[in-house]
């Protein structure tokens, strides 16, 4: 098995020697022979697997050495060191490779420690070690031996053996020497690659099983292999074997590689599955053996039942123990050493048994420790504690088990703090906690001391000290008061212990016991191991998956604030999915709420687990937090942040607790209850303190904070009078002491109230409920259990085998009943032993501790009335018993069968003869004073085994003249129909109604009848039942119920009862099912009464029809099924009787809470007896009945949850006199609260205290009382001190009104507390209290500061409202203010950024309204604006900022107006395109608007554009197309919702502006390109006759359009004369040669193409005159405007018209012309004409000067091809025409 072999196996080479041929082997055999005679060392045998034996002679001890291919050994000792030497004939078939040999020194654990060098002594040493070249040597060695006469000479042997052996030393060295380099070098390797030397643990050698007999020791081993060293447990039943908490019995060893497990005397426990765990770094491994203990055949009880059948004790014993010399109620002090130890008495005293004896602390076990030490001594068990500390309080329980069950015993230990250090320091803390480990910090919890010392305690210091250290390192450097503490800075792995110190004025407590160790190891690493397992060998293998490289981690998962307080915060988070296989580490950030200022808290140092505490945070302000997370791939997204988290303490010290109640208990304690604290959070429990009446002096009763709302108050002395206040305790502190508990004289109550050794789950009675419950079962013996004075009836004689021949009487019995009983004490005491002619037909009984008895019967077989019962079973049972027999009943002889007589009452009678009454129509059994009852009736079977049956009868309907109080069971047996004779089945009587028939025989029928016995005699036996066939019941369904009983029968409803099946079935009965009909109706009308299954033993029917008759059945089921039905019951008739009651409920005036039941038909026998949940009651303890007359009173001596239930109380001896009450859980709550009211009343409160502010900062506390006395009062409290009135107090108490008030004056920091109001009022109190702490206190005390000063503020002229601003529909933003307290003198200054503005507004002392208006806001009245109102009573400011945030605000109000002025969005069309728009009442530079198309903002463009003009916002979509339809919307930007005006452009309304625009972008065109004479032409013109006239004007349009001239509206054509020019599409030409006076007339010009034609007109004047030869010119500009010459003002810009317009005379200059000859540019004349000139359009009818022609050279007009004249123009002309000269 690889990893088994020892190194040197590894290393060194083995040889054989299968080689050696038979020559040399006989001379080699031959050679030893000789040796051996002439050694003198004694012989040793050797046998090897395919070799003959062989002897040996040398210098060793003689050994035997046996196997297969066995190496011979031999050992020398030297130096104390073992050398093994392996070496020799290695003779084996099997072996094929070469063997080497080795000389290695080894230790005493087999550890190498060196080499040894073989020294050769004898013979022995020459038949071992050779190599291939020693063998040839030896053959040759002994050839020559050979023929030398076969060693003739001994002396040449020996020198041919000191020549071999020289040889053989040297190689040997040599060879010895390279295998430890060799070694050495492999040695070497592995330390440098420790991995590969590592492994698993893996058995070399497994434990195996053992059979061993008793008392007999066994050991257990195995060896295993592995490194490191692997760590080995030994488990038994897989339960770890603790050695030290059985010092003894178990011994473990572990040498090395070799682990052992001893057991020390074996018994039958031992007998188990044991197993050893080994573990290392690379796995896991387990190895399984069993171990049985077997006793001798003759110890072994014969008599010990079968475990078929309920609880039986181990070798047939029944235990009984005994827990005496007890401990009682101790007090100790912190640093004391106690021990609690307890005498137990275990009967009977086996040798050597050791019961199970365990501690108990407030029912947590307690383990061996250094702190707790346990001890038993055999028939003691002892418990100490080495060091008290407070921790060490309790209730502490002893619980010794044996096989039988087990007892308890409890007492409490109290510890009271150790003096302090310093005087007035206060008590340290207690029970030091560490939650929540991690790698980076664990979080420290303590609890408060109740001692403070006198003053408060102002907090606490965490101390961590290192284990395996005493260096303590105090954690934090201010005091905490929140009890609880994340401590960081742990080093990662590493263990520590903590301590806790409190702190206040007066100095430091001492430390806290210190908490278990912790190690600062996040437990999430453990899931990155991947564990495989291996079921066969119970290997773990281990391994690490290889880590994921370039993994970025995700987000952390699952962030969230688990723990927030003023100090500290506490975060939360789980690794993220995504994060490979690499370790992660986390970076956290913080960020303020409101900002968006991330901040990273572990800048410097990554936090390794998933859990982080920030310190440092502003208290109040609120932060969010995400996590980051990051490895060597780098940082991760953040998570998500977590909600806003204000940082203060989130748990606030609790209330203090409310009516505390102290009650007597014994003459040295009290029992002390309280109302819990309302509203507490995480409450940890509560502290009592109490005082002697008279003095101030509190002291603790407990040190140790206890749950719950109870308590026993040990330690008082008997006679004082103490009072008592509760404190509740959570992690923020411990609350305000409570009001003090009414006055309280310790002394005894009666009945020696509470135990101190009672717990609720294990009390000092042993064996009740919680651990152990027991009930009651059947034992294969079928003994009997009897309660104690119970009922015995006895059938025959006790001291005799056989009955009694002859029988009693009953008037004789009758007379003679007490004395007879009286004999019976005398004839059978303690000692007597049973009958032992008497069948064993009995039932067996166990106490039903919790819920009274449910077995089938509880009679005593076979034991006699004076037989001694342990205190165990008395006490539960003495409460719920009948009162004792007082008479004996000797009973009458075994009934005679078949007709034969029988003896009653003294005289025989055929049994066909007797006769006795019976009244069928009763509901309950009828009374005879002086009769014996009638036979039962109604017998069946309730269960059946191989040997007995048990049967189950009916209670007879005449029970004579006093109650029944036994039966007797006969039976008989049937074969082939034939009845056999009657047999006793039982002795004495069984007072229920089912018994066990035993020793019968299986598969036999039997009949069987039953007696009824009472005072009066046995009465005649019942009629035989049914013949049944005993055979076991194999049915996996239960058994019938029975013993139904109806009562409480009323018109509409009953009650039924029933015990459960005594057979079971396969599982246990989980619930009943109860059936009903009427008593004469079909099996067909049965009908179930409830649908889900009851677990109950009894079931209210309701709903009855009155007057009809009932009957009942019941059912019991399991988890197998439903079973057999059981019998039915008698008729029941459903009504009313006469004079029944109920029971009714009452709370007196001391609160003590009763059922009270009367019964008016109640006989002189009658008793009451109650019950709860049908079960009669005996716990005395909690409940107490009285009994005057016929009334019945059950009160509640401490009720409590545990009373909750169903009580009924029965009437014996009536007819059927029974109630019941429902006692539940909401019941209860009522009457415990009217309880408290009645025994505590309080003073109801109309109102709790509250706290209001009044004028001036006055701070008001105050409550309303709904009525109280004029002898009531009231006491002021502030942190528990009592409040006088004063300077600073001033109280008010109204009794008329109830009205209860305490005026303050202001606030300081010293009032932070809590505030309480006590009222009295004779016995009635209450209290009210207001805790004013943390950031209610600084916010209430802040707001009375302010109410101050506004008091202040207000004594002079003020503002009412302060300065702000509304914005008016025209938007105009108005800043007002509202002021009051003003005069005529006070004057209001307004300001802006310092400056003083002025204002129109005058002071208005009615309004007391300022305002100062803006129109048209921007951005330069942005400022802080400033009023200030003074006079000679004071000034008051006020401030409104309109900068940053003050002016968007303001803005955006501007805004809101604006926006909400824009008219609908509307469509227009324009030549260009579409344009959408919408007017506002005023618009802003600021105002921001967006464009959406189709709910997305527009991105505008050359065709997409917008704009503003004037109150008109637009957006013009330049050649629209079916892609811009949709929905378009304009939204105004006014820092809140904004508002969207939206216009849906398609369908119809898109398609009509497009067609409007293409009609408008088609008229542009037209328009545009139309025919135009730009050019103006004068309306007259006047020339001189023989002059030239030059007149040219510009022509537009597009396509170029036709020119035609007309005179006097005829076309005219170009000649020499008239010369008619057209050229480049532009210019059009009018030349006229050598004027005439033919040429005068009216000319036109008209142009035309297709968009349209248009038309010019002038008139021609020819004047006589001199002879001019020089030509004028009249020219146009571009926009057809006449220019003569360069200072000629030109006629208005002519519209396009067919006709001319006469203008005016025009005063203005004509101007000269240019010099002849001169060239004048024409856009010179252009620019002069438009300077000096005017134009007439058709706007206005204005008539401008028209040129007129000079003498002058004209100037050069624009055209090309325009001639130069030389011919001027006139110097003077009129305004209508111009004149050429």
């Amino acid at each position: 098995m690889p990893g088994s072999l020892p190194f040197y196996q590894k290393h060194q080479r083995h040889y054989d020697h299968d080689y050696r041929s038979s020559e040399t082997q006989a001379l080699v055999s031959k050679y030893r022979a000789s040796s051996r005679s002439s050694s003198g060392y004694p012989a040793h045998t050797c046998t090897s697997g395919g070799y003959p034996a062989h002897t040996c002679n040398s210098g060793y001890a003689p050994h035997i050495c046996t196997g297969h291919g066995l190496t011979s050994a031999r050992t020398s000792t030297s130096r104390g060191l073992t050398a093994s030497s392996y070496s020799g004939l290695e003779q084996s078939s099997q072996l094929t490779k070469r063997a080497k040999a080795t000389h290695l020194a080894v230790d005493r654990e087999h550890h190498i420690i060196g080499y040894v060098v073989p020294i050769f002594r004898g013979s022995r040493e020459f038949a071992g070690g050779y190599s291939g070249v020693e063998d040839s040597r030896l053959k040759a060695t002994s050839a020559s031996m050979w023929g030398q006469d076969h060693f003739t000479s001994g002396l040449e042997m020996e020198r041919s053996e000191v020549s071999s052996r020289k040889v053989t030393i040297r190689e040997s060295a040599e060879r010895i020497s390279l295998s430890k380099t060799i070694y050495e070098n492999e040695e070497h390797s592995k330390r440098m690659n420790k991995d590969s030397l590592m492994h698993a643990p893996e058995f070399v050698i497994k434990p195996r099983s053992h059979t061993v007999w008793e008392n007999q020791s066994v050991r257990l081993h195995c060896t295993l292999s592995g490194w490191p060293n692997p760590h080995v447990v030994w488990y038994k039943n897989n339960v770890t074997i603790d050695p030290i908490a059985h010092p003894g019995k178990y011994k473990i060893e572990s040498s090395y590689s070799v682990h052992s497990l001893e057991i020390d005397r074996c018994d039958f426990d031992d007998t188990a599955q044991y197993h050893v765990s080994a573990m290392n770094a690379k796995g896991e491994q387990s190895a399984y053996a069993s171990v049985v203990v077997k006793r001798f055949k003759g110890e072994m009880d014969t008599s010990a039942p079968s475990p078929r059948l309920g609880q039986v004790s181990e070798y047939g014993i029944t235990f009984k123990t005994h827990i005496v010399d007890t401990f009682g109620v101790s007090f100790g002090r912190e640093g004391e050493t106690m021990s609690l130890g307890c005498t137990v008495i275990i009967h009977p005293n086996l040798e050597r048994y050791q019961p199970g004896v365990e501690w108990y602390r407030d029912d947590v076990l307690l383990a061996p420790s250094k702190w707790h030490q346990m001890h038993w001594s055999g028939d003691r068990a002892t418990l100490t504690l080495t060091h008290l500390n407070k921790e060490d309080e309790g209730l502490y329980t002893l619980r010794v088990t044996t096989k039988s069950g087990y007892e308890t015993y409890s007492a409490y230990v109290f510890v009271r703090d150790a003096d302090a250090e310093v005087e007035g320091a206060p008590g340290a803390p207690l029970d030091v906690r560490c939650l929540d480990a991690n790698k980076d910090y664990v979080i420290v919890s303590w609890k408060q001391p109740a001692v403070d010392g006198g003053n408060s305690i102002l907090g606490y210091f965490v101390d961590r000290c290192e284990v395996g250290t005493n260096h303590w390192i105090q954690c934090n450097d201010t005091p905490v008061k929140f009890a609880r503490l994340p401590v960081t800075g742990l080093v990662e792995g590493r263990s520590y212990a903590f301590r806790v110190r409190a702190v206040n004025k007066s100095g430091m407590s001492r430390p806290s016991r210190t908490s278990e160790p912790v190690a600062a190891v996040d437990a999430a690493d453990r899931a990155r191991m991947r564990g495989t397992s291996a079921p066969v060998t119970g290997q773990i293998i281990v391994t690490e998956e290889e880590p994921a490289e370039g993994v970025v981690p995700g987000k952390p998962l699952e962030l969230e604030v688990t723990e927030a307080t003023k100090n500290y915060v506490v975060l939360s988070w789980k690794p993220p999915g995504e994060r490979g296989h690499e370790g992660i580490m986390y970076y956290v950030e913080k960020c303020v709420s409101g900002t968006d200022s991330w901040q990273r808290v572990n800048t410097e140092i990554p936090v390794k687990s998933p859990r982080f505490a920030l310190f440092d945070l502003a208290e109040g302000k609120s932060y969010s937090f995400r996590v980051r997370c990051c490895n060597s791939a780098g940082v991760g997204e953040p998570s998500p942040p977590t909600e806003a988290t204000t940082v203060g303490d989130k748990l606030d010290v609790p209330a203090a607790p409310e009516r505390v109640v102290a009650t007597r208990n014994t003459a040295t304690s009290v029992v002390v209850s309280w109302e819990k604290s309302r509203h507490a959070k995480d409450l940890v429990g509560y502290y009592i303190e109490t005082s002697v009446v008279g003095s101030d002096t509190w002291e603790p009763c407990n040190n140790k904070p206890v749950p719950g709302s109870r308590f026993v108050c040990h330690g008082l002395v008997t006679g004082e009078t103490y009072v008592f206040k509760v404190r509740a305790v959570n992690a923020a502190g411990i609350s305000m002491s409570s009001q003090e508990s009414e006055p309280v004289l310790v002394k005894a109550a009666i009945g020696g109230g509470i135990p101190h050794g009672v717990l609720p789950e294990m009390g000092p009675g042993g064996n009740r409920g919680g651990l152990t419950q027991h009930g009651p079962r059947w034992t294969d013996t079928h003994d009997t259990v009897q309660p104690p004075a119970d009922t015995t009836m006895l059938r025959g004689n006790a001291l005799t085998d056989t009955p009694t021949p002859t029988a009693k009487a009953e008037a004789s019995v009758a007379a003679n009943a007490k004395a007879n009983a009286n004999s019976v004490e005398s004839q059978y005491p303690a000692t007597k032993s049973p009958n032992k002619g008497a069948k064993r037909g009995s039932v067996s009984w166990a106490p039903e501790l919790e819920s009274g008895s449910g077995s089938v019967s509880d009679v005593v077989s076979n034991t006699p009335l004076a037989a001694p019962i342990t205190a165990p079973i008395t006490a539960p049972i003495t409460a719920a018993i009948t009162p004792p027999i007082t008479a004996l009943i000797t009973p009458p002889l075994a009934p005679a069968c078949n007709g034969e007589e029988e003896a009653i009452g003294g005289s025989r009678e055929p049994l066909e003869k007797r006769k006795f009454s019976v009244d069928a129509t009763a509901q309950r059994p009828r009374r005879d004073s002086t009769a014996s009852p009638a036979p039962p009736f109604g017998i069946s079977v309730l269960e059946c085994v191989r040997d007995s049956m048990v049967l189950g009868w009916k209670q007879p309907a005449f029970v004579g003249g006093s109650d029944i109080i036994g039966y007797f069971v006969d039976y008989r047996e049937v074969f082939d129909g034939l009845e056999g004779q009657w047999h006793e089945a039982n002795i004495q009587s069984v007072s229920d109604r089912a018994y066990r028939v035993c020793d019968l025989k299986e598969n036999k029928k039997y009949q069987f009848q039953v007696r009824a016995a009472n005072m009066a005699g046995v009465g005649i036996p019942s009629l035989p039942s049914n013949t049944f066939l005993c055979e076991e019941w194999t049915i996996a369904v239960p058994g019938p119920p029975h013993d139904l009983q109806v009562t409480e029968v009323r018109s509409s409803s009953l009650v039924l009862l029933w015990k459960p099946p005594v057979y079971q079935g396969r599982d246990a009965v989980n619930g009943f099912y109860v059936d009903i009909k009427e008593a004469g109706a079909s099996e067909e009308a049965w009908r179930g009464i409830n649908k889900k299954a009851t677990d109950s033993k009894f079931i209210k029917i309701e709903n009855l029809q009155e007057g009809e008759k009932y009957v009942f059945r019941v059912r019991a089921q399991n988890n197998a099924g439903v079973g057999n039905a059981s019998e039915v019951t008698e008729p029941t008739l459903a009504e009313t009787k006469a004079g029944t009651k109920e029971i009714m409920v009452d709370v007196d005036d001391d609160g003590v809470i009763s059922l009270n039941f009367e019964c008016s038909a109640m006989s002189a026998e009658s008793k009451f007896v109650w019950s709860k949940n049908y079960e009669e009651i005996s716990d005395t303890e909690r409940i107490a009945v009285e009994t005057k007359g016929s009334k019945a009173k059950a009160s509640f001596l401490a009720p409590g949850e545990e009373d909750i239930g169903v009580y009924s109380c029965s009437v014996t001896h009536t007819d059927g006199a029974s109630a019941s009450y429902d006692l539940t859980a909401e019941e209860l709550k009522k009457l415990l609260e009217t309880s408290h009211d009645h025994k505590f009343p309080i003073i109801p409160l109309k109102s709790e205290l509250a706290v209001e502010l009044q004028e001036k900062g006055r701070v008001r506390f105050w409550l309303q009382a709904e009525k109280i006395s004029a002898n009531g009062k009231v006491d002021y409290v502030f942190n528990d001190n009592s409040l006088s009135a004063g300077e600073k107090y001033k109280m008010n108490f109204d009794k008329n009104t109830g009205v209860i008030e305490m005026i303050m004056e202001s606030l300081t920091p010293k009032d932070e507390g809590t505030f309480t109001f006590q009222l009295q009022d004779g016995k009635a109190t209450n209290q009210s209290s207001l805790v004013l702490i943390g950031d209610v206190f600084k916010a209430l005390q802040k707001e009375s500061e302010f109410q101050m000063k506004e008091w202040v503020r207000k004594q002079g002229p003020h503002f009412v409202e302060y300065l702000g601003f509304e914005v008016t529909p025209e938007c105009c933003v108005i800043l007002k203010c509202k002021v009051g307290n003003i005069k005529k003198d006070t004057v209001a200054l307004w300001q802006k950024d310092g400056q003083e503005i002025k204002s129109d507004q005058q002071l208005s002392f009615t309004e007391g309204v300022l305002k100062l208006e803006i129109a048209q806001i921007s951005k330069k009245d942005a400022g802080v604006y400033n009023i200030v109102l003074k006079d000679d009573r004071g000034k008051d400011t006020s401030t409104l900022n309109l900068t940053d945030q003050g002016f968007r605000d303001m803005m955006n109000e501007v805004f809101s107006v604006i926006a909400n002025s824009s008219t609908a969005l509307k469509i227009t069309s324009t030549d260009e395109g579409i344009r959408l728009y919408t007017f506002v009442s005023y618009y802003n530079d600021l105002l921001q608007v967006t464009w959406h198309y189709k709910d997305s903002a527009i991105s505008f463009s050359d065709r997409i554009k917008s704009g503003v003009v004037g109150e008109q916002l637009w957006l013009q979509i330049k050649e629209p197309t079916e892609k811009d339809t949709g929905k378009y919307a304009i939204e105004f930007n006014d820092g809140k919702g904004g508002l969207r005006r939206t216009v849906e452009l398609s369908g119809q309304a898109f398609d009509d502006a497009v067609a409007e625009f293409k009609r408008l972008k088609a008229a542009a065109i037209a328009e545009r390109n139309r025919a135009r004479v730009k050019g103006g032409l004068p309306d007259v013109v006047t020339i001189q006759e023989g002059k030239d006239l030059n007149l040219t004007c510009n022509i537009s349009g597009d396509p170029v359009p036709e020119v035609t001239w007309l005179k006097n509206e005829r076309e005219i054509v170009s000649d020499d004369h008239l010369l008619l020019k057209f050229e480049s599409g532009k210019f059009a030409s009018f030349i006229i040669t050598k004027v005439n006076s033919d040429d005068s007339g009216k000319y036109s010009i008209l142009v035309k193409n297709k968009f349209g034609t248009e038309s010019g007109e002038f008139t021609l004047q020819v004047t006589q005159g001199p002879v001019d030869l020089g030509v004028t010119s009249y020219l146009t500009d571009q926009d057809g405007n006449v220019m003569v010459g360069p200072n000629t003002t030109p006629p208005k810009k002519r519209t396009p018209a067919t006709a001319g317009t006469k203008q005016k005379p025009s005063d203005s200059p004509v101007p000269k012309t240019p010099p002849p000859g001169k060239q004048v540019d024409g856009r010179e004349n252009v620019e002069q004409v438009k300077e000096t000139g005017k134009t007439v359009t058709e706007d206005t009818a204005e008539t401008l000067p028209a040129p007129t022609a000079t003498g002058t050279t004209p100037e050069t007009p624009q055209h090309p091809d325009a001639e130069l004249c030389d011919e001027a123009a006139s110097p003077s002309g009129s305004p209508e025409e111009t004149t050429a000269q």
